[in-house]
């Protein structure tokens, strides 16, 4: 079972390569499209448990990818820090893995302070590893609604405010967008803590697709991260359903634009030194 896999389609615009370390989230998120992937009710889902030998068979994959040049994101499927993850501690000890193996990372999350807890081995991957939050809502009523268990984005913010302050590279991804408005909000709030902005739009809800001006929305973001200068991709559905593709550099249509430096390649592999588990 290979926990690090090559993620396709739209989540390839995400990371080269992504670990998912838990099956389920509890966060409860209406617009999740993952429960009717996996056949599960929504209520079924939101039980978030380690996958069956997660740590054990991701070395096996930390040996095979060692000192990669490529960054692994946690997570697609799940939340590194699922409020499960509080007891599990399953997301630190992948990342001690990631860090033992000398490979990059890219974190991104609904857990707001949660992930503080693991500052002391983020500061250990210097720039080896970007950490981010999913931001949808700056209105806390309108959040709960849509994410009733995930972090507030004020909370959410109020985390990539501390990462950076500890030196941290931070990000943020700003999909689904339900309410326009609502994500140029809170896009302003969070720009002061950011290096980096990735960009969607809405799928599986074609009345709410349907009743967005996808080219004024993409217009006003353009506009607000050109100013901001903070480097930034828009998604390709975003692209091409709001006709900007000329308005952009190829650095802004660039799925690889992030850039997670990798760790410095020695040719040293001693198996029984690097093993954690």
């Amino acid at each position: 079972m290979s926990i690090i896999y090559e993620p396709k389609g739209r989540a390839r615009e995400y990371a080269p390569l992504a670990a998912n370390l838990y099956t389920g989230c509890s966060h409860g998120c209406k617009y999740c499209y993952v429960p009717k992937i996996m056949e599960k009710s929504p209520e079924e889902y939101r039980k978030a448990e380690p996958r069956q030998n997660v740590l054990e068979e991701l070395e096996k994959d930390c040996k095979k990818y060692y000192a990669s040049d490529r960054y692994v994101q946690l997570s697609f499927v799940g939340d590194p820090y699922d409020p499960a993850d509080q007891e599990f501690e399953i997301t630190r000890l992948a990342l001690k893995l990631f860090l033992n193996y000398k490979i990059p990372v890219s974190i991104l999350t609904k857990g707001g302070s949660r992930v503080l807890r693991d500052i002391d081995i983020f500061e250990q991957f210097g720039e080896h590893i970007i950490v981010g939050q999913t931001l949808t809502f700056w209105d806390k009523e309108k959040s709960v609604k849509w994410e009733p268990f995930a972090a507030f984005p004020q909370d959410r913010i109020h985390a990539l405010r501390i990462l950076k302050q500890n030196g941290i590279r931070t990000w943020a991804s700003f999909e689904p967008v339900i309410e326009p408005e609502e994500t140029l909000k809170v896009m302003e709030h969070a720009l002061p803590y950011l290096d980096y902005v990735k960009v969607g739009k809405i799928n599986h809800f074609e009345e709410i697709e349907k009743r967005i001006d996808w080219h004024k929305f993409a217009i006003d973001v353009i506009r607000l991260l050109n100013e901001s200068g903070k480097p930034f991709y828009l998604k390709r559905d975003l692209r091409e359903i709001a006709g900007v593709e000329d308005m952009l550099t190829p650095e802004q249509k660039d799925p690889d634009g992030m850039k997670v430096k990798p760790f410095p390649h020695d040719n040293k592999f001693d198996d029984k030194k690097l093993t954690l588990f």
